[in-house]
């Protein structure tokens, strides 16, 4: 069946009182979505945003958050700053509270983390500039991220026993610029030299083979309008998440192919912002059937590799804009 899902970010900041906290965004992932994930709150601050929330699970590496941004410490774990301790702790409670409440849960479940090239294009390096532009930092970014995510598998394994699955989605939204050579230096005078598909493939492919090896499935979201898709998929991603109001023509046929292929696809069919006023489930429906006629894909044959998601994260959606678009989404999927 088509299921449906939420790319990660979710809006508020645990402030007392508002009714957008964690806990309450995890009770509606948890009650709403056929795949639920656990969200991701970036309103809380830099440490629970995309780039704080990857460092969290980066393993043998110390990090630190500087006015310009995060740096790594250039030593382990040992050497972390305050907001990089402040990030893995806010993680592990997220986690607690997600085995809490998923006691009972059987089926699957969904975590995010930043993949490599966005943190290679937003972490600095001990001495300044970007880990983009050292091949010695990337690989070494890129295999402790490999470490840490296989150890981030095994623990929700072990917290939510019943899981049936566990999808990690790496997310890039960072790539496209990586590729194209568009990253600029930290002068913001330059750009950082253009990373070949090659180079771009071996990393990546290094974090999802780990997401693999240890019994989870390796997803990536990239809601750009030049999302690489071939080379995510030839990586090794199992799913690609996209916003499919972006895609051209070519991203439509490396998106078909790849259902072709036996990967799911993870159609953004809805704004970050939440349903536009006065959507309705057979609209959503109506747009999906819309693009299998577009592709033409046989939906009924391939309607278990699709889950519906919005475009991007919701953290700029207002929390009863969030809670509906779950509801729109879930609705939608059933009648797929």
């Amino acid at each position: 069946m088509t299921r449906s899902t939420g790319v990660g970010s979710w809006p508020g900041d645990d402030a007392a009182g508002d009714g957008a906290d964690f806990a309450e965004a995890l009770r509606v992932v948890l009650g709403e979505l056929d795949l639920p994930h656990l969200p991701e709150l970036p309103g809380r601050g830099a440490h629970a945003a995309l780039t704080g929330r990857g460092l969290a699970v980066l393993a043998e590496l110390g990090a630190d958050l500087q006015p310009s941004g995060w740096r790594l410490t250039g030593g382990g774990p040992g050497t972390s700053g305050v907001d990089h301790r402040r990030a893995r702790s806010l993680l592990a409670q997220d986690l607690d509270a997600l085995e809490e409440q998923a006691q009972g849960l059987t089926g699957a479940v969904k975590v995010q983390v930043a993949g490599p090239w966005t943190l290679a294009a937003t972490v600095e390096r001990p001495r300044g500039d970007v880990l983009l532009a050292d091949h010695g930092a990337r690989r070494e970014l890129a295999q402790g991220l490999a470490e840490g995510v296989g150890a981030h598998v095994a623990d929700v394994l072990r917290r939510v026993p019943g899981a049936t699955e566990v999808v990690v989605q790496l997310d890039e939204p960072a790539l496209p610029a990586v590729l194209a050579g568009a990253v600029p230096t930290v002068s913001g005078i330059g750009r950082h030299r253009t990373i070949h598909p090659p180079e771009a493939s071996a990393l990546l492919e290094e974090v999802l083979g780990a997401v693999t090896a240890a019994g989870g499935t390796p997803w990536v979201h990239c809601c750009a309008p030049d999302a690489p898709l071939g080379l995510l998929r030839g990586a090794g991603a199992g799913g690609l998440a996209v916003d499919l109001g972006l895609l051209d023509a070519t991203g439509h046929d490396a998106l078909a192919a790849a259902l072709e292929d036996g990967a799911t696809a993870v159609l953004g069919v809805l704004p970050g912002t939440g349903a536009e006023p006065g959507t309705s489930q057979t609209a959503v429906v109506e747009r999906v059937e819309r693009w299998f006629e577009m592709t033409g894909l046989d939906l009924g044959a391939m309607s278990g590799q699709v889950a519906l998601s919005p475009s991007c994260g919701l953290a700029g959606a207002t929390y009863a804009a969030a809670r509906q678009a779950c509801t729109l989404l879930a609705g939608a999927a059933r009648s797929l």
